[in-house]
C-alpha cells in the first residue's frame, strides 16, 4: 500500500521535513484500544503507544492521538513501534464526553466526510441527525445522510422519511439504502472518493457496520441480527476502526453513541439552522429570544407552516446546551487559573523561605 492509499499528501510530508521528522516514518492511526494504537505505514502495521514526554506534556484529551491521525513512528520490534508526535489535524469530529461536564471527547481526526447513518423504523429521529449535521458543521466536515434498512419498511415508506428529512434539512446528500437488497449500494460506492476519509455516525442497531461489510465486499466488521421485537440491530462495535475499501476509499466505523453532547466552538448551529436565523434577523428586535415577543418573525413563520416546529424546538434545545456547555468550559478555565495562581504563589513563598 502506498502512502497516498493512507490518505497522505504533500501538506503532510512538508510537515515532517519542515520539524525535522524525516527521520521518524509517517503512520496512520487506524484503531485505539485504550491509549494503545494501531499504527499503518506503507509498510506494515504496529502495534504502538505514546512515548512518556508526551504523556507528560499532555494537558487535555486532544493532545493524545485519534483514529485518523498522522504520527511520526519509530519501529523497534517486527510488529511494535513507539509515537514521538502529532502531525496537525486538517479536521476533527468531537462531542461532549458522556457523564463528564465541559469534557470533549475526539471521535476521529482528519476526516473529509461523514456518512450519518440512520434506521428507517422505531428509532428514526431527524432531531438527532441535526444534532450531527451540527458536529459536522463546527469540525468543517462535509456531511452525507443515509437512511438504512429501508427493506424493513417498504419503498413508500422510505421515499416518505426521505422527503422529511430533506423539507428539514436543506442542500445536503439524502440517499435511502438496503443492506439487504443491495439497493442504494452501487450509487454509494461510487460517491466515495480515493484516498479519502469518511467517518460513520450513528446510534446503536443504526446498521453502520454492516454497511461497511456490504461497501468492501467481506466480512471485515462483526455485526449483529435484528431483534424481532424491536426491529433494531443489536449493537456490536466497540471501539474504532479504520477500514481501506477496494475502491481507495477510507472508512471510519464507530461505537454506537446514546449521548451526542455538541460543542460547537465553531457555529455548527449556525449552519444546521440557517433557514430558521436568516428569518431572525428580521425579528422586531434585535435581542428577539424567539420564544414569545412580538415581531417575531420567526414565531410568525411556524404560525404561517413555513418553518418546522419540530426543528424551532430542537434548534432551541441546542442552543441551551450550547451555552449550558461553554458555562462549564468558562468555570473550569477560571478554577485552572485560580490554582495556578495558588501555585505560583506557593512557589514564590517556599523560595522566599530559601533566601533567608
Amino acid at each position: 500500500m502506498k502512502p497516498e492509499d493512507l490518505g497522505y499528501n504533500a501538506d503532510l510530508e512538508k510537515y515532517r521535513t519542515d520539524n525535522s521528522l524525516s527521520a521518524f516514518e509517517a503512520g496512520r492511526i487506524i484503531a485505539e484500544h485504550k491509549e494503545r494504537y494501531i499504527v499503518k505505514t506503507d509498510r506494515g502495521e504496529y502495534e504502538a503507544e505514546i512515548t512518556g514526554n508526551m504523556r507528560f506534556t499532555a494537558s487535555r484529551r486532544e493532545d493524545y492521538p485519534a483514529v485518523g491521525d498522522w504520527v511520526a513512528i519509530t519501529v523497534y520490534d517486527t510488529d511494535m513501534a513507539v509515537i514521538h508526535s502529532l502531525f496537525p489535524r486538517y479536521s476533527v469530529i468531537r462531542r461532549q464526553e458522556a457523564g463528564k461536564a465541559g469534557e470533549e471527547q475526539i471521535i476521529a481526526a482528519n476526516i473529509d466526510y461523514a456518512f450519518l447513518v440512520q434506521a428507517a423504523g422505531s428509532d428514526f429521529s431527524i432531531n438527532r441527525l441535526e444534532r450531527y449535521l451540527t458536529i459536522c458543521y463546527s469540525s468543517g466536515i462535509k456531511p452525507i445522510i443515509l437512511l438504512t434498512k429501508s427493506d424493513l419498511v417498504g419503498e413508500p415508506e422510505s421515499s416518505l422519511l426521505v422527503e422529511s428529512i430533506r423539507q428539514r434539512i436543506s442542500n445536503v446528500t439524502v440517499m435511502a439504502i438496503s443492506n439487504v437488497t443491495g439497493k442504494g449500494l452501487d450509487d454509494l460506492l461510487m460517491m466515495i472518493e480515493k484516498g479519502k476519509t469518511y467517518c460513520m455516525l450513528g446510534s446503536s442497531g443504526a446498521g453502520k457496520s454492516t454497511l461497511i461489510n456490504s461497501l468492501s465486499g467481506r466480512s471485515v466488521m462483526k455485526t449483529g441480527n435484528i431483534s424481532l421485537s424491536t426491529n433494531k440491530g443489536r449493537h456490536i462495535t466497540t471501539h474504532r476502526e479504520m477500514i481501506f475499501l477496494d475502491n481507495g476509499g477510507i472508512v471510519i466505523d464507530n461505537p454506537g453513541m446514546k449521548e451526542v453532547g455538541i460543542t460547537d466552538a465553531a457555529g455548527g448551529l449556525e449552519v444546521t439552522f440557517d433557514s430558521l436565523l436568516s428569518l431572525a434577523v428580521r425579528c422586531r428586535y434585535s435581542n428577539c429570544t424567539h420564544t414569545n415577543e412580538d415581531g417575531c418573525a420567526v414565531i410568525e413563520a411556524i404560525d404561517k407552516g413555513l418553518l418546522s416546529r419540530e426543528s424551532y424546538n430542537n434548534f432551541l434545545r441546542l442552543e441551551r446546551e450550547k451555552r449550558h456547555y461553554e458555562s462549564t468550559v468558562e468555570k473550569r478555565r477560571r478554577k485552572d487559573r485560580s490554582f495556578g495562581k495558588m501555585l505560583k504563589s506557593y512557589k514564590k513563598d517556599l523560595n522566599r523561605k530559601g533566601d533567608t
